[in-house]
């Protein structure tokens, strides 16, 4: 066992080195250290941003710093982010606005702005490369990293290194991190979430057993709420119940997820940080002010959408194979319908049409408050869109699509418009 007065640390806000003993850093007074037995030996990180978007707002308009901010879609929509202030308050991500609104009237509603987030997160991943070329996105603001390696490049072991790093995006960029320092991408991902925000967790190897015994079955990657209900149903509802049993009784009653309680419960987890894990899907959404049924209001929606994707997978020069439609009805319930095809696409006029065809078929009377359109199944663009040979006019409307592309790249997107489009786009999104 080791002492606590001599485990390696130091103090976040200053780097000096620190000891177990002792609340504030004797060089600048910081309560904020960092200390623990396994600290120099552990390599895997997952980084969050805080608040993403909200702090992006933030950070841009001062005035907002103590307020409490809501990022979402208007009354109508869904929150995307709530700042801390407003998390207080109950507020959460997901959160109907009329609910949040409910319980932070005095809340400020931004919309979002997608394409500063993504040039945000552009910057930080850039400085997440600067520390290991093992960077692992999992969306615009977090990423799994894995430093082993890097103390002879950084001359420094990865925690100080990655407490570096969060005070470089603070400083240079104006938002705050969160770090989770463990042994495996599991326990990186619990410790980033325990104490947001400007959060700095570590859980070692030896640790992990008794740290897990005691946290519910929900937190392990994949207990959802429908599947918490189930093991609940069976009494279990603590990780200490999933380390009491064995492997062969768990997969007899929940197949592979079985094997995968059974061993996250344990704290093994052995999947690797991948470099430069690709995007699963493209899509875009909106949420309407108003709730449509009728082919006449939605279709025009579709094609833009439809568009907007088509738009984003050129820029990234990839394509899907799945065509994916999204709707959520006045109720709040999700149904989403796909159609895989013969071959992969990054046309507008592709997407739009199997996603109509797909769309006709639930146009039964019923209103929805959301409708989207994505592809998954991407690859790279080099073989999309071959000849087609059964729709004779599919290659006029790519040369078309090409002929417009080309004057929105020069002119904006809105400089030229399709019939379906045309005068018929304001539906009142929120």
């Amino acid at each position: 066992m080791s002492n606590p007065d001599h485990n390696p640390g130091f103090c976040r806000d200053c780097l000096a080195p620190v000891s177990g003993a002792g609340r504030r850093c004797r060089a600048c007074g910081s309560p904020r250290l960092m200390v623990h037995p396994e600290l120099d030996r552990l390599t895997i990180a997952h980084v969050d941003c805080d608040a993403f978007y909200a702090s992006v707002e933030k950070r841009d308009n001062p005035e907002l710093a103590d307020k409490p901010v809501i990022i979402g879609g208007g009354k109508r929509g869904v929150v995307s982010t709530a700042c801390y202030v407003a998390r207080i308050h109950g507020v959460r991500s997901a959160m109907p606005m009329f609910k949040a609104l409910e319980a932070c009237p005095q809340a400020i509603v931004i919309k979002p702005d997608m394409e500063k987030y993504a040039r945000v997160g552009r910057e930080v991943r850039r400085m997440m490369q600067d520390l290991t070329p093992l960077v692992q996105p999992l969306s615009i603001d977090e990423a799994f990293l894995d430093l082993a390696g890097t103390q002879r490049l950084h001359h420094d072991p990865p925690a100080r290194t990655l407490a570096k790093f969060a005070r470089r995006v603070e400083q240079e960029i104006g938002i705050t991190v969160s770090v989770g320092l463990s042994y495996c991408k599991f326990l990186a991902k619990v410790a980033s979430d325990m104490n947001k925000p400007r959060g700095f967790s570590v859980i070692g190897e030896e640790e992990a057993y008794g740290f897990l015994k005691e946290r519910p079955v929900t937190l392990i990657w994949g207990v959802g709420k429908a599947f918490a209900a189930t093991l609940a149903s069976d009494g279990i509802t603590m990780i200490g119940q999933l380390q009491e049993m064995d492997e062969d009784v768990l997969m007899r009653r929940y197949g592979v997820m079985g094997k995968r309680l059974f061993n996250l419960s344990r704290g093994q987890d052995e999947r690797k940080v991948h470099l430069n894990d690709e995007a699963k899907t493209v899509s875009a959404e909106t949420t309407f002010f108003e709730d449509y049924s009728k082919p006449e209001d939605l279709v025009p929606v579709l094609r833009a959408l439809a568009e907007q994707v088509s738009r984003r997978l050129k820029k990234a020069a990839i394509a899907g194979q799945t065509v994916v439609l999204k709707l959520k009805t006045q109720d709040f319930k999700t149904c989403t319908r796909n159609r895989k095809l013969e071959a992969h696409t990054q046309l507008a006029d592709r997407i739009f049409r199997e996603g109509q065809s797909l769309l006709e078929r639930e146009l039964d009377g019923t209103k929805y408050r959301l409708l989207g359109i994505g592809v998954c199944d991407l690859a790279d663009s080099a073989t999309a869109d071959p000849p087609d040979l059964i729709d004779r006019d599919a290659g006029r409307r790519a040369k078309a699509e090409a002929a417009m592309d080309t004057l929105r790249d020069k002119f904006g997107n809105k400089s030229i418009e399709t019939g379906y489009t045309f005068g018929k786009g304001k539906r009142g999104h929120a």
